[in-house]
């Protein structure tokens, strides 16, 4: 009986706290036509408290996708160029001298925001990159001998282009696993490329803004929410069975991959696909997890967890068709 008025209370907390999803989406359609997998990406990574990196060509709407998803919400926002002659410092922020108080007093940087776009990150140099990696994993920075937290909720939103090498830096294998979702873009259908158009000609985007439409609070709220969702033993055996999936394809009776995979999802990848499944699941309006809430985030968790040989690069192999392979395989509950 208990047991029952948890559930009512639960599904009620679900149904109210989960309004704010339809909000954003709303909000989201006045700039962005189509890619509605991109908006509900960024609505995961944003109730699921993880960090989101965006790859596309130039053009489909990175930076404005994650500029009105910061302007939907009433809270902080910083942008930050990322290019070649950028150093730590301008991310972190430093020390400078005070003449007046003849002592050193701490400048913080952009990253003290509740929102970041690191726009195009892949321009600026590793050890610039690597600045990021405090403030993605402990949500606090370091400066000199002081360490500052910084706001709740923070999330960092990074984009970059996948087809321009020159004068880029690849992520190393440590910062792209502090994202909790790589989401890669495709170019919009004809039919929505046709009212992109249109608005602009009739200069709809020019005269639209968007307003805060929730707070800071209200983000952490949802959050809460999302924590009470129930995940069922047999999602965890099942999310488990798919990361392990990617280290070991052969135990899956998958022997074919085992050389096309250089090395797998490590245990932050179980981690955070079942975090993005339960919001998932809090997206759709429920108080618990199913398989297809972690099927519909895998592509986006796993994709830059899995490293391929130079064997399967030869093929022509990517990280998502191996993805297919073993969701296709691994015993759904």
């Amino acid at each position: 009986m208990q047991d029952n008025q948890n559930k009512r209370e639960l599904n009620a907390l679900i149904e109210q706290r989960s309004a704010i999803v339809t909000t954003l989406r709303d909000g989201m359609s006045q700039t962005i036509v189509g890619q509605r997998h991109l908006v509900d990406a960024l609505i995961i990574g944003l109730l699921a408290d993880g960090h989101i990196l965006l790859e596309g060509v130039p053009g489909l709407a990175k930076t404005l996708a994650i500029k009105t998803l910061s302007s939907l919400i009433d809270a902080d926002f910083s942008r930050i160029q990322f290019t070649p002659d950028l150093l730590p410092a301008d991310v972190v922020g430093t020390q400078i001298y005070s003449q007046s108080r003849e002592a050193f007093e701490v400048r913080k940087g952009p990253v003290f925001a509740h929102f970041v776009l690191a726009d195009e990150i892949n321009r600026a140099p590793a050890k610039v990159q690597s600045a990021l990696l405090e403030a993605m994993q402990e949500r606090q920075v370091t400066i000199g001998d002081q360490t500052f937290a910084l706001p709740s909720p923070f999330l960092v939103m990074a984009t970059q282009n996948p087809i321009e090498q020159e004068g880029t830096y690849p992520l190393p294998e440590a910062q792209t696993d502090r994202f909790m979702l790589k989401v890669k873009l495709d170019y919009p259908e004809q039919d929505e490329e046709t009212q992109i158009i249109k608005a602009h000609l009739d200069g709809r985007f020019e005269t639209a803004k968007t307003l805060p439409v929730a707070g800071a609070a209200d983000i952490v709220d949802a959050r809460d929410a999302v924590k009470q969702i129930y995940v069922d033993e047999r999602i965890c055996r099942y999310v488990a069975d798919l990361v392990f999936a990617t280290r070991n394809p052969e135990r899956y009776d998958l022997p074919d991959l085992t050389p096309m995979i250089a090395y797998g999802g490590s245990p932050r990848a179980s981690i955070n696909l079942a975090l993005a499944a339960r919001a998932a699941a809090f997206m759709a309006g429920r108080g618990f997890v199913v398989p297809d809430d972690v099927r519909g985030v895998v592509h986006d968790v796993l994709r830059h967890r899995i490293g391929l040989s130079y064997e399967a690069e030869a093929n022509g192999l990517t990280t998502d068709d191996i993805i297919d392979a073993l969701t296709a395989k691994v015993k759904v509950p």
